[in-house]
């Protein structure tokens, strides 16, 4: 067993254009957003990116690192319709797969399983098979004989996840109320990325929660980077939730100002900027 630790500027280094990306969290709740800073700070670009999305699609959009997007939405919960992916969207700047949620997490299931494909209810009857003529379905060879769209796997070259604590090895623990799929995102990937608000020593991680809140298993990691507030402004419960008056401010600021004034520089001159905004 090794000492995963790094910094997120190592992690994204290890990323090339071209990649498919696996984005974890749930719209504007426990986005990696250091390592989206960190990403958005790099040269990579040419991305398809596979995210329940929010702000980590939005500023990644903005900034044209995007070929093609997979997301079942790209919101900010509390502000529906993400502005920055809109605004890509109207200007046709990507490529989008749009798939139902159900879809969606079938399909980080086959690939994390390895599967081609899984399939799955939820597609059928809706436009999603319109818009996405490449979809097939597949038939019960049992007596039911029911059909099914067969959801093709989500395989992942690197996957990018936050959690509120970890270890040096890669396990990786939540203390919210919901786990989202990140290990899923880990599980798809052929190298995943976890940062964490902090990094504790193993025996720590079931002083706080039990067992079961150890979302991810270390054998699905490549690399801990320890990154306080580094869900920011997304929430990441309890440590902290949505800072809503800054996301209000980036969702009202042009690109190009808001990206001039807080990611021109490193995450330490990020926090600044946010500190004297506030």
């Amino acid at each position: 067993m090794s000492d995963k630790t790094m910094s997120a500027e190592e992690a994204v280094s290890r990323l090339e254009s071209g990649m498919t990306l696996g984005i974890g969290g749930w719209g504007s709740r426990r986005k990696p957003m250091a390592l989206v800073r960190a990403l958005l700070r790099s040269e990579v670009t040419d991305l398809t990116v596979v995210s329940y999305g929010g702000p980590d699609v939005g500023m990644l959009a903005a900034a044209g690192r995007i070929r093609r997007l997979v997301a079942a939405f790209a919101t900010l919960d509390s502000i529906p319709l993400e502005p920055h992916y809109r605004a890509a969207r109207e200007r046709g700047t990507l490529e989008l797969t749009e798939v139902d949620e159900a879809m969606f997490l079938w399909g980080l299931r086959a690939a994390a399983h390895r599967l081609p494909f899984l399939p799955v209810r939820a597609g059928l009857g809706s436009d999603v098979m319109r818009v996405n003529p490449g979809l097939r379905t597949v038939t019960s060879p049992y007596e039911d004989g029911e059909t099914f769209v067969a959801m093709p796997a989500l395989r992942l070259d690197a996957a990018l996840v936050h959690v509120n604590r970890a270890d040096r090895l890669g396990n990786g623990q939540y203390l919210g109320p919901d786990p989202y799929f990140d290990d899923l995102f880990c599980e798809a990937a052929d190298t995943a990325y976890v940062s964490c608000e902090r990094v504790v020593d193993t025996a720590e991680l079931t002083k706080e929660a039990p067992p079961q809140s150890l979302l991810i298993k270390r054998h699905t990691v490549t690399g801990v980077v320890e990154a306080p507030n580094g869900a920011h402004f997304t929430s990441c419960a309890p440590d902290y939730g949505r800072d809503e008056a800054f996301q209000k401010r980036y969702a009202t600021t042009p690109w190009a100002q808001f990206s001039a004034r807080y990611l021109a520089g490193d995450e330490q001159a990020y926090r600044s900027a946010v500190g004297e905004d506030s």
